[in-house]
């Protein structure tokens, strides 16, 4: 057998040989990492990204795939992440959740089902619903809303069964809709619905299954529960959490392949003292900007700290990527939080680049301690280099891998 880029050439002399596929020639980036790079003020790193367009491009530790790709695909869906790897990113992640039966499945949300699947237009399942939908009330001489539209459906509403049959929509919901079907259309404009017309859901373990025939590594998020604990009297959150890592276990999977992740840091404590092998490469999600008193600026507000974490044995953080940013004289610096972070001996992983849609405006909320000095969609390169370079992340999850599997083939990271 000859391998000429990529490919094989088979000479065969006993019938049944097949050639077994080239993991990394799959690697697709598409025309939007060029995009980027071509929008970038002039400087050294736009001179040295576009040097490196002709590739070779290969999957990277670095390109996670934040929910697939859902820039593009509907989020949590085997189409998304088969495309996500398609594009590079060797983490693919599945945000876990469970069922009304306790079965693990992947959603971002326990009751997100009314703007991520077709629930609604499926009226014997609609009706389950935690609340099922309500129209607009819309004020009919001056026509403002006096009360969006809204719906709550959660996967703890219906049965594993149930919910295979439901179909991935791209995630969003018109509060300005009087009918499921207004509802239901609701898709930001710099999105699409070009890849929706399929979109298959998944349990947890078929998502392993699927990732390890993608040949990527793995980074389940244990969702917080919606319904109140113990779930059905007896199913608690340390079962829960024991659940998500025995499926890795029956699936033989290599606990180094596997980062555990959740923002209930009581969950990553769990995996590590109960399963160190997995909880070595736990990832505790930072959300305490939603607490009142706390400054990513200010360590005096950081509860725990950085060292305490450590003391505790956690060795990744994941804070949004605004938290590791600031600005000086005009130049994205690494902020307070980053630095201290390091010092402490944490690794990090941070999220979410391609979720902001454009950027001529700042960005928005991904890029809030940043949007003085952003205005043009190749400004995010900029970003990732400063959080690569000088941060010095592990990785980062992106709606759209292409976008981080460029940069870090560019750049030579893992």
């Amino acid at each position: 057998m000859i391998r000429v880029a990529g490919l094989c050439i088979l000479m065969v002399l006993i019938s049944g040989i097949v050639c077994a596929n080239d993991r990394q020639s799959a690697v697709q980036l598409g025309p939007r990492p060029y995009f980027l790079v071509e929008d970038m003020d002039q400087g050294a790193l736009k001179t040295s990204l576009e040097k490196c367009k002709n590739g070779p491009f290969v999957k990277k530790d670095f390109s996670i795939g934040h929910r697939g790709a859902p820039m593009q695909f509907p989020e949590h869906t085997k189409e998304s992440y088969v495309a996500a790897a398609r594009m590079g990113a060797g983490i693919l992640e599945c945000d876990v959740t469970f069922t009304k039966d306790k079965q693990l499945v992947c959603r971002h949300s326990q009751c997100d089902l009314h703007t991520t699947t077709d629930i609604l237009s499926k009226p014997r399942l609609a009706k389950k619903c935690t609340i099922p939908f309500q129209p607009a009330q819309v004020n009919k001489y001056t026509g403002k809303i006096i009360k969006p539209a809204m719906a709550k459906c959660c996967t703890s509403d219906i049965t594993l069964r149930e919910f295979k049959t439901l179909q991935g929509k791209m995630d969003a919901a018109n509060p300005k809709a009087t009918s499921v079907e207004e509802y239901m259309n609701a898709t930001a404009g710099w999105r699409t619905d070009l890849y929706s017309s399929r979109g298959t859901l998944m349990t947890h373990a078929e998502s392993v299954e699927l990732f390890k025939s993608l040949e990527v590594k793995m980074t389940p998020e244990l969702k917080s529960p919606s319904v109140k604990m113990p779930f059905g009297g007896n199913y608690t959150q340390q079962n829960y959490a024991q659940q998500l890592i025995d499926d890795y276990k029956k699936a033989g999977v290599n606990p180094k392949d596997v980062y555990p992740q959740s923002f209930n840091l009581n969950d990553v404590l769990y995996w590590v003292q109960n399963e160190p092998e997995f909880g070595r490469q736990a990832v505790a999600l930072d959300g305490r900007y939603d607490i009142e008193g706390f400054d990513h600026r200010d360590p005096k507000t950081w509860k725990p700290n950085m060292n305490q974490l450590y003391q505790q044995n956690v060795r990744i953080i994941a804070p949004p990527m605004w938290m590791l940013l600031d600005v000086e004289k005009g130049n994205i610096i690494p902020s307070s939080y980053a630095v201290e972070a390091k010092k402490a001996g944490l690794e990090i992983i941070t999220w979410t680049l391609e979720r902001s849609g454009l950027l001529k405006g700042g960005g928005g909320w991904y890029y809030q301690t940043t949007q003085s000095v952003i205005n043009n969609d190749g400004d995010m390169m900029e970003v990732l280099d400063v959080l690569a370079r000088e941060v010095g992340i592990l990785g980062i999850f992106s709606d759209w891998p292409a976008t981080v599997t460029y940069y870090a083939n560019c750049k030579n990271l893992n």
